[in-house]
């Protein structure tokens, strides 16, 4: 064993090789937390809708019921009165707890990427889970993928942060777990892998390096998921095998790039509604606790009076919770719901996803993406099948093509959402018209996204602002920049000093010298919160008992492009700067910050 284990050290220690075995950990993480969201989701409704409500929600062919269907009398106003408290319960979880829960979470991975150096609060999964399932459960109108990307994207954030990876390291793990999480509850691993790399950016652009990373955790959460599955269901897509089209003819591509005007508009009034209502919310004098309780309910009585509208028909209430049981019939045979059913639903679900979302609750828009895609595509395949039936022979193949199309439109994500669609639809025979409307939507929603944490390409993401920068720096050197010069602790600085800074400095990272000025070590704000409870030790401990080596450091001497990438691979975000020839002379830090100033310079001459 001893003379492996340099070996497999080695072997891990390759970041390549580090990240890929990690990423294995994080789908299987992933995909339990799908199976754990899934049926927490269906232990509520059973819970709650069907038991006191008398509601019982039209599931996916490929989805099986865990608990057995209630046989009481639908109560509509009891349906208001659940989804209410639905929203007030989520409300005080996500606010009370963790704020950054609230709304769909795939926003708050986004931002997380490009601007929090791929930190996720650790308490953030557990609530978002819990919340979601609160307010998807008792009736809000809201998709599965985001707290379940919320989810995985924090494990692997926070596992990286626990191995003290490096920020590349921890946001490819990060992107990773929002991949498996995705391709995990809507069994599309190859989709899921691919909506991790693109839904970064708002242009036709990818993040590359998470793509191979992404597709491993995927693969893993599916199978990790779909191993709580009946046997029967563990191959069938989510929408079962029932839904297989093909093109009459080369000419419905006409009538396909119409859809796609319709697409786009409402794609449009889409994002225009869902941060309307946001901005509307955030003007309510009331505590942001009881917002999502409003949301929720108003919601609700939406979709009761559509369902009275439309002579009690069950269909009418896709516009509450996730709304498949209601798509598949667009998907399978959607003139039994007719053209007014379908755009009504389509245009209400709009509204109270937005009510449930925009308010404060938890819960996803890529789910309620699909089923206003797919009831606006079927209601233009009845359209078009009644004027041109010789031409359009299936109306259910608009449907498919429409939920790709608006959510690649809306969210800047067409290949993504091409794959996504034809897994879970299992039909893989319509990839020329869906991408044929996905690209259209894509270039005529330019506008406007439902995220709004994207960046425009990779070039104006501060992820990477180096990846320029050696070419236009190659001559300078350290030396050639202003240093910050930084709050010093001396090794015989006593805990309680130490202490104290906490309340004037804004340093994380506090270098630690000895009497004459040699760096010895540093000392960290994570290191610091811990002791604070424990004030009887603070005058005898001092800063040289706590201190831990830098792990790299550099010299006047070092060229930027290698402070560049230093600087890339280290976790701390500053490198400490020295003078070998001075016994280790502490000179000051190095950061970010001076790197940018020097590059602002360097590009005005």
């Amino acid at each position: 064993m001893s003379a492996w284990h340099p070996r497999i050290t080695a072997f891990y220690s390759h970041a390549t090789v580090r990240i890929l075995i990690l990423s294995v950990i994080v789908g299987v993480v992933a995909g339990l937390g799908a199976a754990l969201f899934q049926t927490l989701c269906q232990f509520v409704t059973w819970g709650t809708l069907e038991t006191w409500a008398g509601y019982s929600a039209p599931e996916p062919t490929g989805e099986p019921r865990l608990f057995p269907p209630g046989s009481h009398t639908f109560v509509p106003w009891m349906l208001v009165l659940i989804t209410t408290i639905g929203g007030l319960i989520s409300g005080l979880l996500v606010f009370c707890i963790a704020p950054e829960a609230e709304g769909h979470g795939t926003d708050n991975v986004i931002a997380a990427f490009h601007h929090g150096r791929g930190l996720i609060r650790a308490r953030v999964p557990l609530v978002k889970l819990l919340a979601s399932a609160i307010t998807i459960g008792t009736g809000g109108s809201g998709g599965r993928e985001g707290p379940i990307a919320q989810i995985g994207a924090a494990f692997g954030s926070n596992m990286a942060r626990l191995l003290r990876l490096s920020v590349r390291e921890r946001r490819i793990l990060m992107a990773a777990g929002m991949g498996a999480g995705i391709g995990s509850i809507f069994r599309a691993p190859l989709a899921g892998a691919m909506f991790s790399a693109e839904i970064m950016y708002r242009d036709a652009d990818i993040e590359s390096d998470v793509i191979v990373p992404s597709a491993i955790a995927s693969i893993i959460g599916y199978a990790t998921f779909s191993q709580f599955l009946p046997v029967e269901f563990q191959n069938q897509p989510l929408f079962g095998n029932q839904t297989v089209y093909v093109m009459s003819s080369l000419w419905e591509l006409i009538p396909l790039g119409l859809m796609a005007l319709v697409l786009s508009g409402a794609s449009w009034f889409y994002v225009r509604t869902f941060y309307g209502t946001v901005r509307l919310t955030h003007q309510l004098p009331l505590p942001p606790h009881f917002k999502p309780a409003i949301g929720a309910g108003l919601a609700a009585l939406i979709g009761i009076g559509l369902y009275f509208l439309f002579d009690r028909n069950i269909l009418a209430l896709g516009v509450l919770a996730t709304g498949y049981g209601t798509l598949e019939v667009a998907l399978s045979n959607a003139s039994t719901a007719g053209i007014g059913l379908l755009c009504a639903v389509a245009f209400a679900k709009i509204i109270t996803t937005s009510l449930t979302i925009s308010s404060g609750g938890s819960g996803g828009v890529f789910g309620p993406s699909m089923v206003i895609g797919g009831c606006l595509g079927a209601a233009c395949g009845l359209f078009f099948h009644h004027f041109f039936p010789g031409i359009v022979k299936q109306p259910e193949l608009f449907a498919i093509v429409g939920m790709a199309g608006f959510f690649a439109g809306s969210a800047r994500a067409p290949i993504s959402t091409v794959l996504m669609v034809s897994e879970i639809t299992g039909d893989y025979g319509l990839l020329l018209p869906t991408l044929w409307v996905s690209s259209l939507c894509f270039v005529l929603c330019r506008g406007w996204t439902l995220y709004h944490c994207q960046v425009e390409s990779r070039s104006e993401s501060p992820v990477h602002q180096y990846d320029w920068v050696p070419s236009q720096l190659a001559e300078k050197f350290i030396k050639d920049i202003k240093l910050t010069h930084t709050q010093v602790l001396r090794v015989d600085e006593p805990l309680t000093r130490i202490m104290h800074l906490l309340t004037t400095s804004h340093q994380s990272v506090f270098p630690v010298v000895d009497h004459h000025g040699a760096l010895v070590g540093r000392i960290s704000l994570d290191q610091l919160l811990p002791r604070l409870e424990d004030q009887t030790s603070w005058p005898n401990t001092f800063a040289r008992d706590l201190s831990l080596p830098f792990a790299m450091t550099l010299t006047l001497e070092t060229p930027l492009a290698q402070a560049i990438s230093d600087l890339a691979k280290n976790a701390d975000g500053v490198i400490p700067v020295i003078d070998p020839d001075a016994a280790n002379h502490y000179l000051g830090m190095l950061t970010s910050q001076q790197i940018m100033g020097s590059i602002h310079t360097n590009h005005r001459e």
